[in-house]
Parts: structure tokens; C-alpha cells; sequence
């Protein structure tokens, strides 16, 4: 291909993940003949127009291709960006979580009683996050804390399970920019992520998977 074949080619103007997710088609062989050929009968008659428009329709399904397979690349991009944006929302939780247990810095108000924490919160953020003690499930209420994600102050409540320490984030739904993922793990530790009563939660622990299921049901039935 020459320069001035590529400045005129189309392909060059497209993104590169794009194009390495699509299907380029060759022409078929004899398609210049075919073509040179029927400019050559121009002189000799009518008809040229419609022999163009008959070659020109043969082209259309791969067209059609062409454009389904632009499609279906940008939609990937798109999923990779979103999966991309909830990987980086996970790690931010996981390392708040990480970052509260290594800086003994675990609450703000330490208390086991849910009428002490949560008004504590108040005047510090502008939205009152549920408090809910699940003592009698077995994940007694430790206190709270202030802290970062999503580039703005959240609650953070703290419970316990037999010595293992679980964060839960709490923030208001409309503030949370993707949906909630539900249970995943994320470097050994278990995240889980739902909305009630209009707030999203994110809990984090290193405990097992049943368990922290277990803790996610308690939490939804009591918000």
C-alpha cells in the first residue's frame, strides 16, 4: 500500500483495540477485472449504471458484517472500562479495610452499642448511615470510623466474627456511579456488595464465604 493509498484508507483513522478486534475483508479475485471491464462498455451502450449497482450490492452483506463486528469491538471496550472501574472500586475497599487493621486505627468510636455509633455520624457526613447490631447472629457490633472511597467521606461500621474484623462502607445508593457486583473475592479477602433502604454497603473480611453470606443476610434483614 502506498502513502496516498493511506492517507484515503479508512482503516487508519480507526482506534487500534478496535481494529485488532475486527475482521478485515480482502476483495475477492477478478473484482478490479470485472470492474475495469464494465468502465470500458460505458461508450457502448446504457446499462452501465445498473451492472455497477448489482456489483456494488453483492459488497452490502459484508458491509453489514463489517458494521456488526464495529459494534460488538466497541461494545467490548465498554465492558473492559466497567469491569475496569469496579476492579478499582474493589481495591479501594479492600485497601481501606487493610489500611484500618494496620494502623490500629479500626474505629473512631468504639462502642457495641448501635444508639451510641450511629449518632455519632451525625455532623460528620451528610447522610445518616443504619446501624444495626447482629450480636445475637453472632456478629456483635465493634464501633465506627470515618472514612475515604469514592473520593468523598464514608461510614465505616465494624463488626466481629470470632476475632476476624469485618468493614462495612456505607454510602448513599445515588452516590455509588456503578450497580452493586454481590459476592466476590478480591486477594483473599471476601467483598460483598448490595443496596437497602436506599444506601449501598460494601463488607470486607477475611472470613469464609458461607460466612460472610451469612453476614450480608443478617445485615439486609435488619436495614
Amino acid at each position: 500500500m502506498t502513502p496516498k493509498d493511506m492517507d484515503s484508507d479508512p482503516m487508519v483513522e480507526l482506534p487500534a483495540e478496535l481494529k485488532q478486534n475486527m475482521t478485515r475483508y480482502k476483495a475477492p479475485p477478478g473484482l478490479e477485472r470485472r470492474v475495469r471491464h464494465m468502465l470500458a462498455q460505458e461508450s457502448r451502450g446504457p446499462g452501465l449504471l445498473e451492472r455497477i449497482r448489482a456489483s456494488w450490492m453483492s459488497w452490502v452483506p459484508l458491509g453489514a458484517s463489517f458494521a456488526c463486528g464495529a459494534l460488538v469491538a466497541i461494545g467490548v471496550l465498554t465492558v473492559r472500562e466497567s469491569a475496569s472501574d469496579e476492579e478499582q472500586l474493589d481495591q479501594q475497599v479492600v485497601a481501606s479495610h487493610v489500611r484500618s487493621l494496620m494502623a490500629s486505627h479500626l474505629t473512631d468510636v468504639a462502642s457495641t452499642d448501635q444508639h451510641t455509633v450511629k449518632p455519632w455520624f451525625t455532623g460528620k457526613l451528610d447522610y445518616a448511615p443504619p446501624v444495626v447490631d447482629l450480636a445475637p447472629e453472632g456478629f456483635p457490633l465493634v464501633g465506627g470510623r470515618l472514612d475515604y472511597l469514592l473520593d468523598r467521606p464514608v461510614a465505616a461500621l465494624v463488626y466481629r466474627r470470632r476475632g476476624h474484623t469485618i468493614n462495612v462502607f456505607v454510602l448513599p445508593a445515588h452516590d455509588a456511579r456503578l450497580p452493586a457486583a454481590g459476592l466476590t473475592v478480591h486477594h483473599g479477602y471476601q467483598v460483598a456488595e448490595w443496596e437497602a433502604a436506599g444506601m449501598r454497603f460494601w463488607a470486607v473480611s477475611d472470613i469464609s464465604r458461607e460466612e460472610m453470606a451469612k453476614f450480608t443476610a443478617a445485615m439486609k434483614a435488619a436495614a
